[in-house]
């Protein structure tokens, strides 16, 4: 039995393996745009990293193998939105928009879920997750400055809110798929979904007449010529394999509250890793409302139900469950 005295050393590696996923989470924008410039269409490159991120999740699909009978539906559902539309609509975004935009927008999904919850499944929220709402939208506004008639190219933030929209999906899967005496393990769900949706993204992308030769080649990144495969073996390895698992195991050892504030970082640190390596700049409109943003993503984050089991009030899809079983879905697929 563990003592008491453990409890703040898991806290604590808890924290740091939140971190560590926003970090790599974050880092896949970044690493994705120079293949994209390099020749790749964003639908190719999201075929490469959710086909590279589901070989290597394979022996976890084969251990549970059993959900295959018991939650097709869910897996399904997951595959097509959480993964395959999600990563789709992002990646198609980022050839557009900057990339700290498209993720920032991305960030308005907590706020559509929470329309979900109030007009389609008609129950309440809270004060706390409505301001955050309204926090959102207004940040947003400024983040692609409608008063100016967006100055970023109108397609890539619509695919940027299409991509909000398909983590909806995600976020409502993620809650049915923790309901029930037979909850879905999240571990399974991720690796099921990869597969599904890489199959699903073979279909779409038609990867055999991809032009190959720009993986053998290099790309720009922060003016400095990177091999390609580097650039893929991070999106594939760290930004989604390792930043997955990390996630994982942080909401295993905190609140799935805390691991979603947390998780909000991801939006910082894809914005400063694009400034740094990308040299993309934001204006001080952008900035300023992405903070509001983020501010709004995490006062609904944190805003918890009155009560516990029947009204599930958060913005994020956090888990009402205490033994954690949803919270690792919970993270987006990026």
């Amino acid at each position: 039995m563990r003592v008491s005295g453990d409890l703040p050393q898991q806290r604590n590696a808890g924290l740091g393996l939140a971190l560590l996923s926003a970090f790599t989470f974050g880092g896949a924008g970044v690493a994705a745009k120079p293949l994209i410039e390099a020749g790749l269409a964003p639908l190719e490159v999201t075929w490469l990293r959710v086909t590279g991120a589901a070989l290597v999740l394979l022996p976890l699909a084969w251990r549970h193998r059993g959900l295959l009978t018991r939650r097709p539906g869910l897996l399904v559902g997951f595959g097509l939105l959480a993964v395959a539309g999600v990563q789709a609509c992002y990646f198609a975004a980022l050839s557009r928009i900057p990339v700290g935009v498209a993720l920032l927008i991305e960030y308005f999904a907590p706020a559509l879920v929470l329309g979900w919850v109030r007009f389609v499944q008609r129950r309440p929220v809270s004060r706390a997750a409505a301001l955050g709402v309204v926090l959102a939208v207004g940040g947003l506004t400024c983040v692609v400055e409608v008063w100016s008639g967006l100055s970023f190219s109108p397609l890539g933030v619509l695919l940027a809110f299409g991509a909000a929209l398909c983590q909806v999906g995600y976020f409502v899967l993620s809650d049915h798929g923790s309901d029930g005496h037979d909850p879905a393990d999240p571990l399974g769900v991720i690796a099921y979904g990869l597969l599904i949706g890489a199959v699903a993204l073979t279909v779409v992308s038609r990867p055999w007449g991809m032009d190959w030769t720009v993986l053998t080649g290099r790309a720009d990144l922060a003016g400095a010529r990177v091999p390609a495969l580097t650039l893929l073996a991070w999106i594939v390895l760290v930004a989604t394999v390792l930043a997955y698992l990390t996630g994982v195991v942080s909401v295993r050892r905190l609140s799935p509250q805390v691991a979603g504030v947390v998780a909000c970082l991801e939006a910082v640190i894809a914005t400063v890793l694009a400034w740094v390596l990308l040299d993309e700049h934001l204006g001080v409109a952008q900035v300023v409302g992405g903070v509001v943003v983020l501010a709004g993503a995490l006062i609904a984050q944190t805003s918890t139900p009155k009560a516990a089991a029947a009204e599930p009030v958060a913005a994020s899809g956090a888990a009402r469950s205490e033994s954690g079983a949803e919270a690792p879905v919970q993270r987006r697929v990026r």
